[in-house]
């Protein structure tokens, strides 16, 4: 371990092997931190975070913070991080407002500058949280989903996988796996082609989703016949978005105007 002349280091804290605590940071106790964490000058780390490996947590985050929430009793509520993520300058992540309801940020997540993740949260693998983004309590976010820099993310919603937010949106319902969704209101504008290639998602399977899109947003049909529809393209991915659909409880973002155009 490195640990700077002027940071603080409560007894109580666990570290393991070759963690490197910066100037002037904070580590309180009942904290856990795993091999290979770097907290970075000025960080905070407060009681019941428990971080995974490999983490980098840079200048003014701070970590397991009280929940925003009138309800909140006090007492001891975790924050559970996993492995490998960055976590950059000024985020804040709240932990959890009961002892059985964490905040988990799963693993090869990057967090950019200065965006807020809520009471309750849980963030998938290979999150991109970009800069400003503030994401009320219980919000869900699944796997490679990426939140453009400043979506405010209403409270009970949830993203779903390989999802696009776009900039500066405001989300007040769930966004469709495999979907980009954008603008005040937020309309869905077509499938999410990028992150579908990244994935390795091949052509066949992008056609499908598209066909799926068109079948739910543009046909005009009502939600339980689309859905049918749906499920005869036997697609895995398809059958992933219906099943996501079907586990709504806030509705999701439908298509707007210009979506038309979009998802060709």
């Amino acid at each position: 371990m490195s640990i700077h002349p002027t940071a603080l280091v409560d007894p109580g804290a666990r570290l393991g092997i070759g963690v490197v605590v910066g100037p002037y940071a904070v580590v309180e106790s009942d904290t856990e931190i795993g091999d290979d964490c770097e907290i970075r000058s000025h960080a905070v780390v407060k009681r019941s975070t428990r971080l995974g490996r490999e983490n980098v947590v840079h200048e003014g985050a701070v970590l397991g913070g009280e929940p925003q929430d009138l309800t909140f009793g006090g007492g001891v509520t975790p924050l559970v991080i996993g492995d490998r993520n960055v976590i950059r300058e000024g985020v804040t992540i709240h932990r959890g407002s009961a002892h059985d309801s964490p905040t988990v940020v799963g693993s090869d997540c990057f967090l950019m500058a200065y965006c807020h993740v809520g009471h309750d949260d849980r963030l998938g693998d290979g999150v991109v949280v970009a800069n400003n983004v503030l994401l009320a309590g219980h919000v869900e976010v699944a796997d490679r989903a990426f939140l453009s820099g400043g979506v405010a993310v209403h409270q009970f919603c949830r993203v779903g996988r390989l999802a696009i937010a776009g900039g500066n949106s405001r989300i007040n319902m769930d966004c469709l796996p495999f979907v980009n969704t954008t603008g005040i209101p937020a309309r869905a504008v077509g499938i999410n082609v990028v992150a579908l290639r990244r994935a390795g998602v091949d052509a066949d399977a992008r056609g499908a989703l598209k066909r799926a899109y068109r079948i739910l947003l543009r046909s005009g049909l009502p939600l339980a016949t689309a859905l049918e529809e749906m499920a005869r393209l036997s697609d895995p991915l398809v059958d992933e978005m219906i099943t996501f659909i079907r586990g709504s409880k806030r509705g999701f973002h439908r298509a707007g105007r210009r979506a038309k155009d979009e998802a060709e």
